[in-house]
C-alpha cells in the first residue's frame, strides 16, 4: 500500500536523543545519526545526490528508498527480508531532493566490521532468502522507476572518476576507480579489451541479459549491509540502487564483494542459490548458464577496477576465466 510522504519534524517527533555516526563500512558520503524516539533506538540516514557520490553514480535525484516506501514495495518484501525502514522525511536540501530514512537499530544483529571469515551456514542463509527474494518478485516489471540496467551495470567504470574529477569531490572510491581501470590492460589484455568495449557500448551485455528472466534485486549484498535475525530473517539495509534486473546480477554482486570473507567456494555459493531457487519452484535449467555468465561480466564491469588493483591473484583469474567464458553469450 503506497504510503503519505511526511516532513522530517514529524519524522522524528518525540525524539530524546540524536548523536552523529558514521559506520566503518559505509563507502557513500550519506550521513547518520542514531536517535532515541518513545524509548526505541534507531538510525537515520540522510541522503541527497549532492551529498552522496553512489547517488550520482547511479542517476538517483529521487532517491530509491523513499520509491520503495513509498510505492508499498518494502511492505511487499517476503518476511525473510527486514529492510529495517521505520518511515522516511522528503523534501530536503536543494531542490528538495533529500530524503530521510528512519530505520530499526539492528546493531546487535549486524555482520561485524572487518577481514573475519564469516561462517559457511551464515553465507548459505544469506544466499538462500536472497533467492527467496528473487522467487517472491519473480517476473517483476518496474512500475515505480528505480534503477535503469544501464546505470546498474556503469556505476563503476571509467565514466564515474571523470566525472567526479570535473566536480572536484575528492571522494576516494571514484579515484581508486579511475586507477583500477588504468591498470586492467596490463595486469590482463583480453578481459580489459572485453570490458572497455562493453563501456563504449554496453548494448550487447543489456540486450543478451534483458532475454533472461528478471526479478526486483537489492543490488548491494555486499557483508556490510547484512545481518541476520535470531529467528533467521535477513537483515537487508541500503537500496541504494534496487530495480529489475536478472537474480544473478545479486548473486555475481555478493561473489565479487564478499570474497575475501568467504571460506566456500565461489561453485558452492552458486549452487546454493540455484538450489534455492528451484526449492522456490523456478526451473533454472532453460536459462541459468547464459544469465549466470552474463551476469559474471556485469559485476566484472562493475567491480574489475578493484580486482585490477590487486593484481593477478586466484580471485582476478578466476573472474577472468569466467568472463572470457561467457563472452560467447554476447553474441
Amino acid at each position: 500500500m503506497p504510503r503519505d510522504s511526511v516532513s522530517l519534524d514529524e519524522l522524528l517527533g518525540g525524539v530524546t536523543h540524536r548523536e552523529p555516526i558514521k559506520g566503518a563500512e559505509s563507502l557513500s558520503s550519506a550521513t547518520f545519526e542514531r536517535v532515541v524516539i518513545d524509548g526505541e533506538r534507531y538510525i537515520v540516514k540522510y541522503l541527497h545526490c549532492n551529498d552522496d557520490w553512489i547517488m550520482r553514480a547511479t542517476g538517483d535525484v529521487r532517491c530509491r528508498p523513499w520509491v520503495l516506501w513509498s510505492s508499498g514495495l518494502f511492505d511487499a518484501l517476503p518476511r525473510c527480508i527486514d529492510p529495517t525502514v521505520a518511515g522516511c522525511a522528503v523534501g530536503l536540501g536543494h531542490n528538495g531532493w533529500g530524503t530521510a530514512l528512519l530505520m530499526h537499530d539492528v546493531a546487535e544483529w549486524l555482520i561485524p566490521d572487518g577481514d573475519d571469515l564469516v561462517e559457511d551456514a551464515q553465507h548459505e542463509q544469506f544466499l538462500t532468502n536472497m533467492a527467496h527474494l528473487h522467487a517472491h518478485f519473480w517476473g517483476f516489471d518496474d512500475p515505480v522507476g528505480l534503477t535503469p540496467p544501464t546505470n546498474r551495470w556503469m556505476i563503476l567504470t571509467p565514466w564515474l572518476s571523470a566525472t567526479e574529477a570535473a566536480l572536484a569531490s575528492h571522494e576516494r572510491i571514484p579515484e581508486l576507480v579511475g586507477q583500477g581501470w588504468a591498470a586492467m590492460p596490463t595486469v590482463s589484455p583480453a578481459v580489459a579489451a572485453i570490458a572497455t568495449e562493453l563501456i563504449r557500448d554496453p548494448s550487447p551485455l543489456m540486450d543478451a541479459l534483458a532475454t533472461t528472466p528478471q526479478t526486483l534485486v537489492h543490488g548491494d549484498w555486499k557483508l556490510g549491509n547484512l545481518g541476520a535475525h535470531p529467528d533467521g530473517r535477513t537483515i537487508l539495509l541500503d537500496w541504494a540502487f534496487p530495480g529489475a534486473a536478472p537474480g544473478c546480477a545479486d548473486l555475481a554482486w555478493y561473489l565479487g564483494v564478499n570474497c575475501a570473507r568467504m571460506a566456500m567456494t565461489k561453485e558452492a555459493a552458486i549452487d546454493c542459490y540455484r538450489a534455492a531457487l528451484e526449492d522456490e519452484g523456478i526451473d533454472t535449467s532453460p536459462w541459468w548458464e547464459r544469465q549466470l555468465g552474463l551476469s559474471l561480466i556485469g559485476l566484472f564491469l562493475q567491480m574489475g577496477w578493484h580486482k585490477s588493483l590487486v593484481g593477478r591473484d586466484d580471485e582476478f583469474e578466476w573472474w577472468e576465466a569466467r568472463v572470457l567464458d561467457a563472452e560467447r553469450f554476447l553474441a
